[in-house]
This record gives C-alpha cells, sequence and structure tokens, in this order.
C-alpha cells in the first residue's frame, strides 16, 4: 500500500495507527493532531450526507443518523472531488443496514431524495414553445408515432411505499402525529427552474413517462401504461408534463422540433 493510501485509509477508519512518517510543527508527538483531522474530515463526509438527506435524518433521528452515516463513510470513502455526488449509493447502504430494518421505508426515501439532488444539478433545457407543442397534439394522423423527449431533470421512483407522502410530511416543522406509509406510491421529481418539485403519480403515468424516456412513441408509451393501470389517463399525464415545462423536443417521422 502506497503513503498516499495508507494515510487515506487511516483518515477514516479509527481503528487504525497514526501513519508513520508524520510530524508536527512543534516537535510533538502527531497522533493527537492527527485524530483531530480524522474527525473533521469524518464529520464533514456526515455533515454532506445530512445535506443531502434531510428527511432521512428527520425520520431516524441526529444520533442514529450520524451513526449509520459514519458506517458508510468508514465503508464507502469519495471517490473524487465533487462533493455534491458524495452518497449516491447511500439509499442501497441503509437498504442492507441491519440496525434500520425497524423502518422499512427509509431506503426509499434516500432514493427519492438522492433523485433531488441528481434533478437539482442536471444540465439546463428549454421547453417546446406551447404553439408548436399544442400543433403536434392536434395532429391525429401523425400523434401515435410522436416522440417525446422530457427534461434531463425528470425521474420517476416507484415504491411500495407512500415515500411522496412521507417526504411531503417532513417539509415543514410541524409533521403530522399520524402517517400510513404501508401504501404503494410513485414518485415524479423534476426541476422547475430553480426549484425542485415532487409530485405523487400513479402506476401508469410512471410507466409511461419510463417507456417515453426509453424512446418510445407516444402510443408504445401508452400501451405500456395501460398494461400496469387500465386507469390510465393519457390526457392528464399529458397536461401534468406540459403545466410543468417537463416537456423539451418533439420528433416526427425523423425530424426533431426544437
Amino acid at each position: 500500500m502506497s503513503d498516499q493510501a495508507t494515510f487515506a485509509a487511516a483518515l477514516l477508519d479509527p481503528s487504525l495507527a497514526c501513519p508513520s512518517g508524520l510530524f508536527s510543527s512543534n516537535g510533538a508527538a502527531p497522533d493527537s493532531r492527527f485524530a483531530v483531522y480524522r474527525n473533521n474530515v469524518q464529520s464533514s463526509l456526515i455533515n454532506a450526507l445530512a445535506d443531502s438527506y434531510p428527511v432521512v435524518l428527520q425520520l431516524v433521528g441526529d444520533a442514529f443518523f450520524r451513526a449509520m452515516a459514519r458506517a458508510y463513510v468508514q465503508d464507502a470513502p469519495p471517490r473524487h472531488a465533487v462533493i455534491n455526488d458524495y452518497g449516491h449509493d447511500f439509499a442501497d447502504f441503509i437498504q442492507g443496514f441491519a440496525p434500520a430494518a425497524s423502518v422499512p421505508y427509509l431506503a426509499d426515501v434516500a432514493r427519492l431524495e438522492r433523485l433531488r439532488v441528481n434533478a437539482y444539478h442536471t444540465a439546463d433545457a428549454g421547453c417546446i414553445d406551447p404553439m408548436q407543442l399544442a400543433a403536434a397534439l392536434n395532429e391525429p394522423e401523425t400523434l401515435a408515432q410522436l416522440r417525446i423527449q422530457l427534461h434531463p431533470s425528470l425521474f420517476t421512483l416507484c415504491s411500495p411505499y407512500a415515500l411522496v407522502s412521507v417526504w411531503s410530511a417532513h417539509q415543514d416543522d410541524h409533521p403530522p402525529p399520524s402517517l400510513t406509509p404501508y401504501r404503494e406510491q410513485c414518485a415524479l421529481i423534476l426541476r422547475n427552474g430553480l426549484h425542485v418539485e415532487v409530485f405523487a403519480i400513479d402506476q401508469g403515468a410512471a410507466r409511461f413517462i419510463e417507456r417515453l424516456q426509453a424512446g418510445d412513441c407516444l402510443e408504445q408509451a401508452a400501451i405500456h401504461a395501460l398494461d400496469v393501470a387500465p386507469a390510465f389517463d393519457l390526457s392528464q399525464c399529458l397536461a401534468l408534463l406540459i403545466s410543468r415545462n417537463a416537456i423539451t423536443h418533439l420528433q416526427q417521422h425523423d425530424k426533431v422540433s426544437p
């Protein structure tokens, strides 16, 4: 192991001794100063996780969250210098973290919070002109084969738990005293301007959006949506996407419309 790797490993693992070869400016043993530096590094990473996962923190409390985050930090050190990306797989860690099993929806709430971070940092993209969109949607001859391109900040997430309701309930200082998280719910995450919005949508809408993102034409995407949700309302779903400025381009007959 190189000196750099040894130093990095010791920073994240309190059981490892202070690396050899270090010295302090006053000639004293460096152990205590290295311990302070190690604590500062770990605390900074834990604070970064707390900033990215505020609802997860609220659900389990500060002490539990920091203990769980410390275990994650020791298991998954940063791979590059962009701190916003740190913790991208924290939800998977929570899923396998035995002490968190008493809150079974915790990992999915973490997945929702990570998608909000991702949405905030995606590239900007302009929405399509409303008149052009209306014209395309009123062309019955070509409507079925229309391909709709969506904003890059748009994500969907389906869960066996009411993750949107849980997340929404913790957006103020006084969450409701009772909440029923044990029901299926899908989320739509989208940045509109500088604000990342979260909506509850049904399974059909989620499947429709997923298929549009995969490149399906309007008709194909709607068929997939109806397969999972026979009551899927295409007009309602399109109205939501239009109202949130989520449509960026249309494609008809291999021709892209800005």
